[in-house]
């Protein structure tokens, strides 16, 4: 833990404070990525989501087999428009500025969040390694993190119009975001909110159709996105690359197929909700900010779809909780924090042995353990603990 603590010290030098270093880092290891990656001609999950853009405007189905890439596309419609401005491009050009614009993305929105500028570069160094990860296999979940937090960011700032905005666009493109809606008891403006959900949900469903063949295939798509989503769902379950979650580890261990998720998903249900119990709390902005590291983490501890890009979400989630964390046990939260840092960001990579990783790591789904500690630590903190005297000079709004 010495060597560890050294190394800790050593970032704490002024030069890795600076936002600007930061943010070359940041995008400067996903230029690289896009390079490499172009030039060994590995990046399938580029030409799939290129690929929705010219297939939705020649009419063809976005979730059957085409011969430009293997595997299948599992976004909604709308993502044709999010993709169109890199698909006509070359690819070289196209992937470079898709994990850039990214990146730039989720810069943004960490930047948004009502810290101070130390906590937020806390949080990029903190979730450096998943970033990297997304990036790598030019991964869309780097923006799903970006949607989920700036939902949470304009419900702060009573921009509710633009929290629906990237709530509903979202979760039209990958579901995750829907989440954004547990901020709905902190909005000051409700009515507002849900008026504006409705409008952008009839935005987003329309826009495709101007470049489609129309409302019918439109409609099938959405059909057709339903269904193959429920396919991949099954797929899944044993898969060793899918289902890195709490709901995988369980279903991996016990090597039963048979029962139902939802004796998982209840009860992770039940104590999500609890904290909203306590009504006296949602005055104090550090007990909002541990709601959204809580959604963080829960989005990728219950979903069959969690793969090892998508913990760049909880990463950022976990770098909040210890922020934010009203705890006295700072050693627990610390070492905690340490331990999660090492095991998700190293427990995928080259660093460790192909046969540890084929062998314990992916089957024992070593990577989510400490993510499970770290949310039962964000419940328990929730439900338990006074965040009166963590933050009382940011109490009220």
């Amino acid at each position: 833990m010495n060597g560890l603590t050294n190394i800790l010290s050593f970032f704490n030098h002024k030069f890795f404070r600076k936002e600007k270093t930061v943010f070359f880092f940041w995008i400067i290891t996903g230029i690289a990525y896009a390079v490499i990656k172009i030039l060994i001609g590995k990046y399938n999950n580029y030409k799939i989501f290129k690929y929705v853009f010219p297939h939705a405007v020649d009419g063809l189905t976005l979730y059957g087999d085409h011969p430009e890439y293997y595997d299948s596309n599992h976004y909604g419609i709308v993502f044709s428009l999010i993709i169109a401005p890199f698909s006509i491009l070359p690819d070289w050009l196209g992937m470079i500025l898709w994990i850039t614009a990214n990146t730039l993305f989720l810069f943004y929105a960490i930047k948004q969040l009502p810290l101070t500028y130390n906590q937020k570069i806390f949080i990029y160094w903190y979730a450096y390694i998943e970033l990297m990860t997304a990036q790598g296999v030019q991964q869309f979940n780097i923006s799903v993190a970006a949607f989920i937090i700036l939902s949470f960011v304009f419900i702060e700032k009573k921009k509710d119009f633009w929290a629906a905005c990237v709530i509903i666009l979202g979760t039209l493109i990958k579901i995750y975001p829907i989440v954004g809606l547990a901020f709905f008891f902190f909005s000051k403006q409700k009515t507002k909110l849900i008026l504006s959900c409705i409008f952008w949900t009839v935005i987003f469903f329309a826009l495709p159709m101007l470049y489609t063949p129309g409302a019918d295939y439109v409609i099938s798509q959405y059909v057709d996105w339903f269904e193959r989503l429920q396919i991949k769902n099954a797929l899944n379950t044993f898969a060793l690359s899918q289902n890195v979650s709490l709901l995988g580890l369980v279903r991996k261990i016990s090597g039963n197929g048979e029962y139902s998720n939802l004796w998982l998903i209840i009860p992770g249900l039940i104590l999500f909700f609890i904290p909203y119990l306590r009504i006296q709390q949602y005055k104090y902005l550090h007990f909002r900010l541990m709601l959204l590291a809580n959604i963080l983490l829960f989005v990728i501890l219950f979903s069959t779809g969690s793969e090892a890009s998508g913990y760049i979400i909880a990463m950022i989630g976990v770098a909040i909780w210890y922020l934010c964390s009203p705890s006295i046990h700072k050693k627990y939260n610390y070492r905690l924090l340490i331990i999660t840092l090492i095991v998700v960001g190293l427990s995928t990579t080259e660093l460790v042995p192909s046969f540890i990783r084929s062998g314990f790591i992916r089957p024992y789904v070593l990577k989510v353990w400490p993510l499970i500690i770290v949310w039962l630590t964000i419940c328990y903190e929730m439900i338990f603990l006074d965040f009166s005297n963590k933050d009382s000079s940011q109490s009220l709004r």
